[in-house]
């Protein structure tokens, strides 16, 4: 019985090293999504944290703020989605 419990033990060590490893790469990954033809740009880390919002000074206006909230929405939704797209297409080293 002791022996079959370390072995569980190990194959659980490496399924967490496995995936500090994963968690790492992905904080090193990025995606950007635009909106209007780049009027509105976001950036996101492989774990979807925000890491950058670009506004062109083009659609910053104080009488359509509504317009610019929604040009950031359409942003992340393109980051969030290219993140999504890359988790589930694998990459090829060819």
């Amino acid at each position: 019985m002791g022996s079959g419990f370390a072995k569980m033990k190990k194959q659980a060590r490496a399924m967490q090293a496995e995936y500090e490893k994963v968690q790492k790469e992905k904080e090193h990954k990025s995606s950007t999504g635009t909106s209007a033809q780049g009027l509105v740009s976001i950036t996101l880390n492989g774990l979807g944290e925000l890491k950058s919002i670009t506004i062109s000074p083009h659609c910053v206006t104080p009488d359509d703020i509504e317009g610019l909230q929604d040009l950031i929405l359409d942003a992340h939704a393109a980051a969030r989605a290219e993140l999504q797209k890359e988790a589930v297409e694998p990459s090829s080293p060819f």
